[in-house]
């Protein structure tokens, strides 16, 4: 099915799902640091790292084998292996499904993070955000139906190449909030010098200029964007300010996302907003932690020192991040939001340097909650060096058809032709994983 306004007044089978939101770990979180446990990287700690084989690495050479520096434990009625990087997160073991068996077709970072967001290493290609958009329609009147709340400390690699609508109609690309910001949607108000009645004199002229302009040029999603970007900023200017108004929030809520601890505030606020917009009726809601690889480090790319980088970053995402999960089930919205922690790809076994870890793209870990995933699951394995994919190779091809499949869309069919191309976010590939799904 290519039309999304088809979409929007039914699926193409029941939908357990109504809205996602997705946590991505920029600059690439380390899987045997916090999901994939391997006591073989415990026993042989320190010794060469032999695998069998050439074993391919980004910027380095082979170090020792490196065990985490954190513990491990069995968590919830589940029994599932998390270690102490996350303390928060394993109180919600046993409503997490676990894939085990990711890999990507990059190394790099760039590249890595448009796969996993567009389904294409390449640019141009619309993200995943705006595929729900384009197939699903908006819930509401008032906000965007993509959403992007990236981390304070600046954009991942890529910028907003990562929220693209690509060759989809450019109403459906991601809207920009920074929700730590004085003005967390720039431009939104005029200047205190332009009255409102200058303000809707100057819209409604604007108005007709755009529709004589848009009448001469049919079909251009461009222009039609913009003037149903004009028409939402206009409904945002009040809709917006109360969704990201946390003074509304009880103190227990402001305390369990961590608002007021320097260490949580940013990505605490975050998700705490990015709650308000689901229950407010935003379809696809992406919060960003880490930036693009500046020194000092300031996202998952922990090269020089593992246990300093990636310690800060869990510091900051880890009690937000359960906060989230628990927050949406407190108030019944769990079962039919999907909740997805992402990275672009795992880190090395061995050792880079003597403290840091180099990419790996041939095994790492994703996880799900709600939204019609099975709590406690866990799919697909790596080798026990947490090197290589063992079992059940799985590509975000996957992961993209079944989380459509739980919002009640077939990924095959919802297309958008182009170039001559029934283009998809899936390309040619991507299979359900039924085994994760309740």
């Amino acid at each position: 099915m290519a039309l999304a306004r088809l979409l929007t007044a039914e699926t193409h089978h029941p939908a357990k799902a109504k809205r996602v939101v997705q946590l991505f770990m920029s600059g690439a979180a380390s899987q045997c640091d916090t999901f994939d446990y391997k006591p073989l990287l415990i026993q042989r700690n320190g010794e060469k790292f032999d695998p069998g084989g050439k074993v391919e690495l980004f910027q380095s050479s082979p170090g020792a084998v490196m065990a985490s520096p954190w513990d491990w434990k069995q968590h919830g009625q589940s029994g599932k292996w998390i270690s102490s990087l996350t303390p928060h997160l394993v109180s919600c073991a046993d409503d997490l499904a676990f894939v085990h068996s990711m890999m990507s077709k990059s190394n790099v970072h760039g590249p890595a993070t448009f796969m996993q967001n567009t389904g294409f290493v390449l640019p141009g290609f619309p993200a995943m955000g705006a595929w729900v958009s384009y197939g699903l329609g908006s819930m509401n009147d008032n906000l965007p139906t993509f959403v992007v709340l990236p981390d304070a400390r600046g954009f991942a690699p890529n910028g907003a190449g990562n929220w693209t609508a690509g060759f989809l109609p450019a109403a459906h690309q991601g809207t920009m909030i920074r929700a730590s910001s004085p003005k967390p949607i720039y431009d939104l108000f005029p200047p205190k010098s332009i009255t409102p009645e200058t303000d809707a004199d100057t819209l409604r002229t604007l108005r007709q200029m755009n529709d004589e302009h848009l009448e001469s040029r049919a079909g251009d999603s461009r222009l039609e964007a913009r003037i149903a970007s004009y028409e939402m900023a206009a409904k945002l200017q009040i809709s917006a300010p109360e969704a990201m108004d946390l003074s509304k929030e009880s103190a227990a809520t402001r305390a369990l996302y961590g608002i007021d601890d320097p260490v949580t505030a940013d990505f605490g606020r975050n998700c705490l907003v990015a709650r308000r917009m689901l229950e407010r009726g935003v379809r696809f809601v992406q919060v960003w932690s880490g930036a693009d690889n500046g020194f000092p480090r300031r996202n998952w790319d922990s090269h020089e020192d593992l246990a300093k980088d990636h310690g800060m970053m869990a510091a900051g995402m880890d009690k937000p991040a359960a906060a989230l999960i628990k927050d949406l089930k407190s108030r019944g919205m769990l079962d039919d939001t999907i909740v997805h922690w992402a990275t672009e790809f795992g880190r090395m076994p061995c050792s880079q340097g003597n403290k840091g870890r180099d990419h790996n793209p041939f095994a790492f870990t994703t996880f799900f909650a709600g939204g019609g995933f099975k709590g406690g699951a866990s799919y697909g394995a790596s080798d026990e060096w947490s090197y290589k994919v063992a079992e059940k190779p799985t590509y975000c091809y996957d992961l993209h058809a079944t989380m459509l499949h739980l919002l009640g869309i077939d990924h095959k069919r919802l297309t958008y032709r182009h170039n001559g191309i029934d283009r998809r976010i899936t390309d040619v590939f991507g299979n359900v994983i039924r085994d994760i799904i309740a």
